[in-house]
């Protein structure tokens, strides 16, 4: 294997680690938005 091989390999695996961390997420989340209370408030009992 040839240094320039070598050399234009490492630069590449780099390159790609680079290109992953500081590219667009590409999550796709759906909407969430405000969800409503269906719960009624919790209440201590005395004992």
């Amino acid at each position: 294997m040839s240094i320039n091989k070598m050399l234009r390999n490492v630069v590449e695996y780099i390159a790609e680690g680079f290109a992953r961390i500081f590219s667009p997420a590409k999550d796709e989340y759906s909407d969430i938005g405000v969800q409503p209370f269906e719960c009624e408030p919790y209440q201590e009992t005395a004992k």
